[in-house]
């Protein structure tokens, strides 16, 4: 994808805040001094079998884009793809799920677009409010700060092993549970301190959007395996190979990126490019920020670039 947009043609527009430019999480319109319009989309296919839980996933995902930025969400379009003979009451339930958690997120959904398609896949555009001066944009990580994350990681990881029959079901209700909670309060409580970056970690995993931020600050992000945290059943099932193809691609992709400290096990370096559904929030800040920061996690430090944009130790 980063070939193809090379190839797409830009035109200057003095409004636009934040642009593809950088690979961030949303984009972000100026529209006067003291107020801008963030904007995102995302949709996918079914990651949990029942639909009214999918929806609500996809409605928390689509969301999160706009927390990240430091945003707060107004209003929404939902996409959907639906097969012309496909079960009514299932789809009833999904746009159902998804309104709900819009409307928990107090997100007003305008309408929406759809078509017929034999593969399911639903999700929404999402517009947002926000300061122009006050953007939590991936491109602000500054060195010497403390790397903060908000969630547990392994969700790609365990809706593998949930679809091969092996997954616990306290294991898959726990990854739901982390899933459905929207960033909003991880987002409110960054806005409480001197954030300086922040980006969402969703499909390119952890190591795949901290190599966004590096890159797009100038920094090497450097990564604690000791301190970070993984989804009940989650190591173990990266163990038993149960390994998404998104992962593989993830590694393929951004390991050439990475520099390590010695060795590091196989399930928690899988984990690392683990492509994750409604993730945390990774947020830079001041340490003294950090040791205040409520509901999430240090798990790192930012660095001066130095030879990798990550490094693990």
């Amino acid at each position: 994808m980063d070939r193809v947009l090379a190839g797409v043609p830009r035109w200057p527009d003095e409004h636009v805040l934040v642009g593809f430019d950088t690979a961030d999480d949303a984009g972000v319109y100026k529209l006067s001094a003291e107020l801008a319009l963030v904007q995102t989309v995302d949709f996918f296919t079914p990651i949990v079998d029942d639909p009214y839980t999918f929806g609500a996933i996809a409605a928390a995902n689509a969301l999160s884009d706009v927390y990240a930025m430091g945003g707060r969400p107004i209003s929404s379009l939902s996409i959907l793809a639906w097969p012309a003979k496909g079960d009514v009451d299932s789809l009833e339930a999904i746009l159902r799920g998804g309104a709900e958690k819009m409307h928990e997120g107090s997100c007003t959904i305008l309408g929406g677009h759809s078509v017929a398609d034999d593969e399911i896949k639903f999700g929404y555009a999402v517009t947002g409010t926000i300061h122009p001066e006050r953007i939590k944009a991936n491109s602000g990580a500054r060195a010497g700060d403390a790397l903060i994350f908000t969630k547990r990681l392994g969700t790609g990881v365990i809706g593998t092993a949930l679809k091969r029959g092996i997954a616990r079901e306290s294991d898959v209700a726990a990854a739901i549970e982390s899933m459905l909670t929207l960033n909003r309060a991880a987002g409110e409580e960054m806005l409480r301190h001197e954030a300086h970056g922040c980006t969402d970690v969703t499909g390119f995993g952890l190591i795949g959007h901290a190599r966004e931020m590096a890159i797009a600050s100038g920094v090497t992000i450097e990564i604690a395996l000791g301190e970070l945290q993984f989804l009940p059943g989650a190591l173990e099932y990266a163990s038993a190979g149960a390994l998404p193809g998104g992962l593989h691609n993830n590694r393929d992709f951004a390991a050439c990126a990475v520099g390590a400290e010695g060795k590091v096990a196989p399930e928690v370096e899988a984990l690392l490019y683990d492509p994750q559904t409604s993730g945390g929030l990774l947020i830079t800040m001041p340490e003294a920020d950090a040791a205040q920061f409520r509901g999430g996690y240090r798990m790192g430090r930012v660095l001066k670039r130095g030879e990798k944009p990550i490094q693990l130790i």
